[in-house]
């Protein structure tokens, strides 16, 4: 028997969450406590951009450290996680079921997107890990639509981690950083605004986030972090509970904010 899985977004940070979890970390690792074992693991990462959606095939996956000037330590790091073929070509047919195109890829790995929060909630990296891209240059209604094709998983017993950050300028950063450590205001105004939409279920307004929510283009000067969070709202399905299960902002301008999508099939 499995059992059907919620649909999360939660929060990657920089690099250095890895390194220092603190409370976003411990939500992660809290609410991977109260999950039943999931048959898979689908991770969707802002870091893995392609213009089709693409699914990752490799049967061992290799730990990618896509970035640049952090600690050693952190190049240290590994998270042995394994694939599986099977549950791969499960993800490419749900897609095409719902007449998305899809591709394949053989080799792709885990950047730190999808490491990093799968090392905190899975450590043990005994569950198979199906790597998913995003479309940055398509927009949230496509990232939703890809959401809601991977709906019928859930009640297979896959887990859906969608990986991004509610709020993500590192030219902000640098400027707080510089100037003493001060929040922007629209850090806490658009996290706001996006949990008063998700809890009112507010789609339209959601999918049109950059017209509509205060200090939405400083908060996500391109899409890609913010893609991950409408795949996992699309993924619950029709009317889901919605539960915010951390909230707090790291490095002064990342909102570390994670969802939980609820199915109305599930408790």
């Amino acid at each position: 028997m499995t059992s059907t899985q919620p649909a999360l977004f939660v929060p990657h940070g920089a690099p250095t969450f890895a390194l220092r979890p603190g409370a976003a970390g411990a939500a992660l690792t809290a609410i991977a406590h109260t999950l039943s074992r999931p048959r898979a693991i689908v991770i969707v990462s802002a870091h893995w951009d392609t213009p089709t959606p693409t699914v990752g095939f490799a049967d061992r996956l290799e730990t990618i450290h896509d970035f640049w000037g952090f600690p050693e330590e952190l190049y240290t790091l590994r998270y042995p996680a394994t694939g599986c073929r099977e549950a791969a070509q499960e993800v490419v047919a749900a897609i095409q079921s719902a007449g998305l195109p899809v591709q394949a890829d053989p080799q792709r790995g885990l950047d730190h997107g999808a490491w990093v929060p799968l090392r905190l909630m899975f450590p043990d990296a005994d569950v198979p890990v199906i790597p998913l891209s995003i479309q940055s240059q398509a927009g949230p209604a496509v990232a939703y639509r890809l959401g809601q094709a991977l709906t019928p998983l859930a009640a297979q017993g896959f887990l859906i981690i969608a990986s991004g950050n509610l709020t993500h300028n590192l030219r902000d950063f640098q400027l707080a950083w510089r100037n003493g450590g001060q929040t922007p205001a629209y850090v806490r105004e658009f996290t706001d605004w996006m949990a008063d939409h998700l809890a009112a279920r507010d789609i339209p307004a959601l999918l049109d986030y950059r017209r509509q929510a205060p200090g939405a283009i400083q908060a996500h000067p391109t899409d890609e972090h913010l893609l991950p969070l409408y795949v996992a709202l699309g993924a619950a399905g029709g009317p889901a509970t919605i539960e915010r299960f951390h909230a707090g902002i790291d490095d002064y301008v990342i909102a570390m904010d994670a969802y939980a999508f609820l199915s109305p099939s599930q408790p």
